[in-house]
């Protein structure tokens, strides 16, 4: 494949960034005897349009942004039976990471020219399509608190947040229904994995893979203490919180999570619903570029 256009975000990560992220990148494509084009998004909705008709042309789409945008642009490939390719730049770029995708341009060029396209799973989230997470309560809330403070250090800001969000935070009851059979449960937080990372590199759900046709459903139980989440957020650095009394993961092929009460609902970065999502697992819907 030597046709690429890149969907740049303009407000991903610091002012600029995008675009001088993307620049070597595709100098180092054009290098290569590639065909490359670049253009900005101006909406998701834009982006996931974009992205198909992009696909459908035969262009491999290059997402250049962070998790938001990738999750956006993913939606367009998915349907246009498209190539993904990231260049990861935002602040999270959590999916770039469980990837292993470099960080230096002319690595990344390689993975875009010669790198081996892998069909990975996919949420299915009321129709958005979310090739990370999906949650629900205090990290949800952290989200909202991310987007609303651009301006702050990404690493600072990831690690404030949740503390920001703990604050104001109350545990909800959740009916959580998995493949068919519904329990009601006090939770502190839901994470529905696929990619299974977040949060600037937090191994959320550890046990989750991009390819294994499940969603990993982690929950915590609304008794656990507040107090202990700075410790908490220090295990998920490695997955060790799952060990927790508190905490509970599972796996099914369709989730539906309904709260009793408006509460933020996140996915891959930014707010998805309000309420209640149904979640389907899309074994090997996108395919993707990675080294």
């Amino acid at each position: 494949m030597t046709a690429f256009t890149a969907l740049l975000n303009p407000i991903s990560g610091s002012a600029g960034t995008s675009v001088e992220r993307w620049e070597p990148v595709a100098a180092a494509l054009r290098a290569g005897g590639a065909d490359v084009a670049m253009e900005p998004t101006r909406s998701a909705d834009q982006a996931r349009e974009r992205a198909e008709q992009l696909s459908l042309e035969g262009r491999t789409v290059v997402a250049v942004g962070g998790d938001g945008l990738v999750r956006d642009v993913a939606g367009g490939v998915v349907a246009g039976d498209g190539v993904l390719g990231i260049v990861p730049a935002g602040r999270g770029n959590d999916l770039a990471l469980g990837l292993g995708l470099p960080h230096a341009p002319v690595a990344l060029a390689r993975v875009l020219l010669d790198g081996h396209i892998r069909a990975i799973d996919v949420l299915d989230a009321d129709g958005v399509i979310v090739p990370g997470n999906v949650y629900a309560g205090i990290d949800a809330l952290s989200t909202r608190i991310i987007n609303r403070h651009r301006r702050v250090p990404a690493l600072l800001l990831y690690r404030l947040a949740p503390v920001l969000a703990a604050l104001r935070w109350r545990p909800a009851s959740f009916e959580l229904t998995l493949d068919g059979v519904t329990t009601t449960e006090h939770l502190m937080m839901v994470v529905a994995g696929n990619s299974g990372r977040y949060g600037h590199g937090l191994h959320i759900v550890p046990s989750a893979t991009l390819d294994d046709g499940l969603i990993h459903l982690l929950t915590v139980d609304g008794s656990a203490s507040l107090l202990r989440l700075a410790s908490f957020m220090k295990e998920a650095k490695h997955g060790a919180h799952v060990d927790r009394p508190e905490v509970t993961v599972r796996t099914a092929r369709e989730v539906l999570i309904r709260a009793e009460r408006d509460v933020p609902f996140g996915a891959d970065g930014d707010e998805l619903a309000d309420r209640e999502v149904t979640l389907r697992c899309r074994p090997g819907a996108l395919r993707i570029l990675t080294p």
